[in-house]
């Protein structure tokens, strides 16, 4: 992307803030943000977002070292944690609801949107599916688990387009900015 997605701008606030209200507002309690050592920007951020903030000083394996972080900062303490990744700022609150407490209600070790038949994020891995995510011989990351679980996991229909929205490229955030504009010109 050339610059730190989590401070990449959506309707006047950074995907970051996005990405913390929605968990905050979907019920995750606490919200953590994991940010690499040295990204002092995303620090300031990240901390005045009202998140627990958690520092990754290496994060060369990809987003899976930052879940292993936050599971081994609250384990013991959670029954779940949903994995929200910063490139995702479309994801409504109300999916992170609904996700939750089907997890909950079935108790589903892994739950997954799916909207119009493609599968999105965020995750919500149950604690039985903690040690199999913390595993340092894991390849492949959190993608892996999801793979490996598939055939027992919780696919969960939502009509939220935000969850399969990954913002990955300029070409992307060209197109979530004036899908925005769209969106707010409609109103």
């Amino acid at each position: 992307m050339g610059q730190p997605k989590g401070l990449l701008q959506l309707d006047g606030q950074s995907f970051l803030r996005h990405v913390v209200r929605t968990l905050a507002e979907g019920g995750c309690d606490p919200v953590v943000v994991v940010v690499a050592e040295g990204d002092q920007e995303g620090l300031d951020e990240a901390e005045s977002s009202g998140a627990m903030v958690l520092t990754n000083s290496d994060p060369g394996e990809g987003p899976i070292t930052s879940l292993r972080l936050a599971i081994e900062r609250l384990r013991g303490s959670i029954e779940a944690i949903a994995f929200l990744p910063v490139d995702h700022p479309r994801v409504q609150a109300g999916t992170v609801v609904t996700l939750l407490a089907a997890a909950r209600e079935t108790e589903a070790d892994l739950a997954v949107p799916v909207y119009r038949s493609k599968r999105g994020h965020p995750a919500v891995f149950g604690a039985a599916l903690f040690d199999e995510l913390t595993d340092p011989e894991l390849e492949g990351g959190a993608r892996t688990v999801v793979h490996r679980h598939l055939n027992t996991a919780l696919l969960v229909d939502v009509q939220d387009a935000g969850v399969i929205a990954d913002v990955d490229t300029p070409a992307d955030y060209a197109a979530l900015t004036r899908n925005a504009a769209v969106t707010e010109d409609t109103r």
